[in-house]
């Protein structure tokens, strides 16, 4: 199926509307959270982070050289 050339811009323009409304929504729901349940699901979000392995290159390496780097090279133009 092919779209047309309108028919692809207002695809992508609906996309992104409904991309800002989802993340006014998130940030509103984030303000409503009290302490607890915020404190709570941050130690959630931590357990699961811990449970996945991470390579044993990572272990040794994080990368951080090399992205600095990058960021710099980006920087310096």
């Amino acid at each position: 199926m092919t779209m047309t050339r309108d028919a692809e811009r207002t695809y992508v323009r609906r996309w992104v509307e409904t991309g800002k409304e989802l993340e006014n929504v998130r940030w509103q729901e984030l303000r409503m959270i009290d302490e607890s349940t915020a404190l709570r699901a941050t130690d959630y979000l931590i357990e699961a982070a811990l449970l996945v392995p991470l390579p044993a290159r990572r272990r040794q390496w994080s990368g951080l050289v090399e992205w600095q780097d990058l960021v710099h090279a980006r920087l310096a133009r």
